[in-house]
């Protein structure tokens, strides 16, 4: 059995790898904490984890998480660069769900986040938890950055294109839009009900925190520096990214066929036959990114249509299916539920 940890476990991405890891069959759940809540029953805060979850939260200082096999932080960015050295340093693994190893240039992390880096010499030595791409190094990695919910969506939206090299990579655009959850559990006028409710905007328009993490998995795949075009939008869902991309074709393919053979052996992305517009409720609550690829018109432009429940393939089951290619497991394992819908 693995034994896990969890820092931060009353956030939404804390509570949805509760629900995941306490239903894995080779897991078992060993701490978890919160300052605010310790002492207090975890199912007593989250009636849905009754009967499945005995622990109480515990205060991190207190915590015996080096006696854990691995931990996960779903916590505010800023926290695991402070904590998680002394993990490592003592062999746990670590995989980090907010955005502190994300980004390998420390002086870019440092201007986007607006904090000095903890521990920069962990962050080369961090592995970028998007399975679909690093799998061979998530296998020995110690250190996990896992991928932010918007980077995950388009970035497997446009891999094929971009690794097949048959777009142009200096102008690509994501209009993306993030249900109310994405903001995280918190008290904030813009994420009330009554404010959020009925309504649609954008917002991060002159730059978002995930666009230096989106353009440098690109960059990766390209093997050059891409242009792109990243504009966020809150939309009333509770959960769900919907990611319409655009790229111009600059090399004729079978589009359709290079989604389809760069995912065939992909259990957690599903292409969908041509014509298809994806639905963030058929993802819901499921590890799955599910991808349609449209040419308007038989024109020069691809829009590529990429849907994903921000929680779940955009947090905490992305995380645990990090952490079963860490520990030389099924991948499938803990992660094949079904979305839920209505």
């Amino acid at each position: 059995m693995i034994k896990v940890g969890i820092v931060g476990g009353t956030g939404y991405t804390g509570v949805e790898l509760l629900r995941l890891l306490a239903q894995h069959p080779d897991v078992e759940l060993y701490a978890i904490t919160s300052r605010g809540e310790a002492g207090t029953g975890v199912a007593e805060m989250f009636p849905s984890l009754r009967g499945r979850v005995g622990l109480k939260f515990e205060d991190p200082a207190k915590a015996n998480l080096a006696a854990c096999d691995v931990v996960f932080f779903a916590t505010p960015n800023g926290v695991a660069m402070q904590q998680a050295p002394a993990l490592l340093d003592a062999g746990v693994r670590v995989i980090d769900l907010a955005a502190d190893f994300r980004i390998s240039d420390v002086a870019e992390w440092e201007k986007w986040y607006g904090m000095q880096h903890a521990c920069p010499d962990w962050i080369g030595r961090a592995v970028y938890g998007l399975p679909e791409v690093n799998r061979a190094a998530i296998r020995d990695a110690r250190l996990v950055a896992n991928p932010g919910c918007y980077p995950t969506a388009v970035q497997l939206g446009f891999m094929p294109l971009i690794e097949a090299g048959v777009v142009d990579p200096v102008h690509l655009v994501a209009d993306a839009k993030s249900g109310v959850s994405g903001a995280g559990r918190k008290a904030e006028t813009h994420i009330l009900f009554s404010e959020a409710s009925d309504n649609f905007k954008a917002y991060g328009v002159a730059g978002h925190r995930h666009l230096p993490e989106i353009r440098q998995g690109l960059a990766r795949m390209a093997g050059q520096p891409v242009g792109l075009t990243f504009v966020p939008h809150l939309t009333p869902l509770i959960r769900g990214i919907h990611a319409t991309l655009y790229a111009r074709i600059t090399k004729e393919a079978d589009f359709q066929s290079l989604f389809a053979l760069r995912y065939a052996n992909e259990a957690f992305v599903d292409v969908l036959p041509p014509g298809s517009h994806p639905e963030t409720r058929s993802v819901r609550s499921a590890n799955v990114c599910r991808i349609a690829v449209h040419r308007p018109q038989g024109g020069d432009m691809l829009v590529v249509l990429s849907v994903i429940d921000n929680l779940v393939k955009g947090a905490a089951g992305q995380a645990v299916q990090n952490m079963n290619i860490m520990f030389g497991i099924e991948e499938k394992t803990g992660l094949w539920q079904l979305p839920v819908l209505p």
